[in-house]
């Protein structure tokens, strides 16, 4: 699998980058698509406007930003739609993680350890180990002639 590495948009675009993708929902100020050499834009992926405009960039808020995002990926969030999670956006991210070329996460703010592009390449680590976070299990309940029968877990990735 190829790597997911950082880097702010504003910054020089370098042969290592592989496919450059910007994650925030907004274009970045003052920049030019020519001079951001971007080759994908995934707004879908950032967060909700209503999240990042509680976050506001506020390292006081980086903890529960995180969670809420987390689950906003996770399609538990009030806030996003399900039919958001199911873009196109979600599976060309995920496509280009578990791909052999390396992927560049891009994303605007100053600050480079509290924003969304970090939270995103955890939750996109977390998907290729498998790890709990990733895959969700849920109890059903199935009917045999009226009755319920036994619970049984089903696995979804």
């Amino acid at each position: 699998m190829g790597a997911v590495h950082l880097k702010r948009v504003y910054d020089d675009a370098s042969p290592e980058d592989g496919t450059r993708v910007l994650v925030d929902r907004l274009w970045p100020r003052g920049l030019t698509r020519e001079a951001a050499k971007v080759d994908l834009w995934l707004k879908d992926v950032a967060p909700s406007d209503k999240l990042r405009h509680w976050f506001n960039h506020d390292p006081e808020r980086w903890p529960e930003f995180r969670k809420r995002y987390r689950a906003e990926l996770a399609g538990k969030s009030k806030d996003t739609k399900s039919e958001d999670l199911k873009s196109g956006d979600f599976e060309t991210l995920r496509r280009l993680a578990a791909g052999n070329k390396p992927v560049t996460l891009l994303f605007a703010a100053k600050d480079g350890e509290h924003n969304n592009a970090v939270v995103l390449k955890e939750w996109l680590s977390a998907r290729r180990r498998g790890s709990p976070g990733g895959k969700k299990k849920i109890t059903t309940k199935r009917r045999f002639g009226g009755q319920l029968g036994s619970a049984r877990t089903i696995k979804h990735s």
